[in-house]
């Protein structure tokens, strides 16, 4: 896809993400695909018996079904570009970086704890960042 990805989480440093996302593919005449990856969460599987059951699969895609609404409400009824989003199941950077292939570029953001923490990458950035397939953007959250 030739446009720009942002992946988002519902997090703060995500939303600095999407509005990061959403200035370049105005820029750039774009299309913008907002992307949140769901997958059932580890703690709920950490028994050697467990098998994860349907209503955890719905839950987790349900909560990216949410995330998804609500940037597209921070979006506003008209941003200036074609928008599409989709809830992917799978590891957030195995998803993203999956849906960057072909991309003009991927935007993602880091964690946006403050001090210390501010400084480190999170995991899903750090992944994108070794293995991203098109050019790409780590947005901090903003302050």
């Amino acid at each position: 896809m030739q446009g720009i990805v942002v992946g988002i989480d519902g997090s703060e440093a995500s939303d600095a993400a999407l509005a990061f996302a959403l200035d370049e593919a105005k820029l750039r005449k774009l299309p913008l695909r907002v992307v949140c990856a769901w997958e059932i969460p580890a703690m709920e599987y950490a028994g050697a018996a467990f098998v994860p059951t349907p209503d955890l699969a719905e839950s987790a895609e349900r909560d990216a079904d949410k995330a998804l609404a609500r940037a597209v409400t921070k979006l506003g009824s008209d941003p200036g570009v074609h928008v599409e989003t989709a809830a992917i199941p799978g590891h957030p950077a195995k998803v993203l970086l999956e849906q960057a292939a072909g991309a003009t570029l991927l935007v993602v953001g880091t964690r946006g704890h403050g001090g210390l923490a501010a400084l480190v990458l999170g995991s899903v950035s750090q992944a994108v960042a070794h293995h991203c397939p098109s050019p790409l953007a780590i947005v901090p959250a903003e302050a």
